[in-house]
C-alpha cells in the first residue's frame, strides 16, 4: 500500500514540475491553447457587455407589461446549464439549422457564440441591480434635473462604471471556466477548437497530467486575477461613492 502510495505522489510531483517547467518556458502547444482560450472569451465577454448592459439598465429604468417576468427570467438565466446552451447552439449552427450555411460549428465563433449567450443574462441580471439601486438613490436628483430616459440611464451607467465593471469581470470568470458549451460546439479540435477547459478534461483522460496541471494552474491564477481586479473595482467604487 505504502508503495502504491509513493508511485502515485511520485508521479504527481513529476508531472507538477513538468507543468512548471511549460509554464516558464511558455510551451508553444500550452501558448496557443491559452492565447485561443483568452481570445474567445474576452470577445463572447465584450459582445454579452454591448448587450447585457443596455438590456440590464432598460429593465431597470422603464416600466412595460411583462417586466416582473423579464426579471425573473434574467436572474433565471443566470444559471443557464453549459451543456443545454451548447446543444440549442449546435442545433442552430448545424447543417440542418437555420444558421447552418454560415458554417460556423465548430469553429471559434461557435465558442464565442455560445459563450456569450451564457454570459449575457449575468451582466444584464448584475447591471438591472445596480441600476435599480442607483435609480433609487439618486431618483430626486435626476427629477429635478429634468433628465428624461437615455439622459438618465447614461447618467446612472457612467455613475455605477465601478459596479458594472465587477458584473463584467463576473461574466469574464463564467466564461474562462466553462467547458460543456465549448466542447459541444468547439469539438475540442487540435489547434483549432481547443481551449483551456476543454485540454484539460481531454489531457487528464489520457493521462498527460503535466499538460492539464499546467493549464489548471493558468486558469487558477486567472481566477484569483478576476477576483483580485475584482475586489480592487469594489474598493474604488466604495471609496468614489463615499
Amino acid at each position: 500500500m505504502r508503495a502504491a502510495r509513493a508511485i502515485i505522489m511520485s508521479e504527481f510531483y513529476s508531472a507538477l514540475v513538468t507543468s512548471v517547467e511549460l509554464i516558464v518556458n511558455f510551451d508553444a502547444d500550452l501558448a496557443e491553447i491559452v492565447c485561443l482560450s483568452l481570445q474567445v472569451s474576452l470577445t463572447a465577454v465584450a459582445l454579452a457587455s454591448l448587450i447585457g448592459l443596455p438590456i440590464g439598465a432598460a429593465v431597470a429604468l422603464y416600466r412595460f407589461p411583462g417586466r416582473g417576468i423579464v426579471v425573473a427570467l434574467l436572474n433565471a438565466f443566470m444559471g443557464l446549464p453549459p451543456v443545454v446552451v451548447g446543444l440549442v447552439v449546435y442545433l442552430l449552427l448545424s447543417r440542418s439549422g437555420p444558421l447552418g450555411p454560415l458554417g460556423l460549428l465548430f469553429t471559434p465563433s461557435a465558442m464565442v457564440i455560445a459563450q456569450c449567450v451564457l454570459v449575457t443574462p449575468i451582466i444584464a441580471a448584475l447591471t438591472r441591480q445596480t441600476m435599480a439601486d442607483l435609480s433609487e438613490e439618486y431618483d430626486e436628483q435626476l427629477r429635478a434635473m429634468g433628465a428624461g430616459g437615455l439622459h438618465k440611464m447614461r447618467t446612472l451607467l457612467w455613475d455605477g462604471r465601478f459596479s458594472l465593471i465587477t458584473a463584467v469581470l463576473a461574466g469574464f470568470g463564467r466564461a474562462s471556466a466553462e467547458v460543456g458549451a465549448v466542447l459541444i460546439v468547439g469539438g475540442n479540435i487540435d489547434h483549432v477548437t481547443r481551449v483551456m477547459t476543454t485540454t484539460i478534461a481531454l489531457e487528464t483522460s489520457k493521462g498527460n497530467l503535466a499538460l492539464a496541471l499546467a493549464l489548471g494552474l493558468i486558469l487558477i491564477a486567472l481566477s484569483i486575477s478576476i477576483n483580485a481586479a475584482a475586489m480592487g473595482v469594489r474598493d474604488v467604487a466604495y471609496r468614489h461613492h463615499h
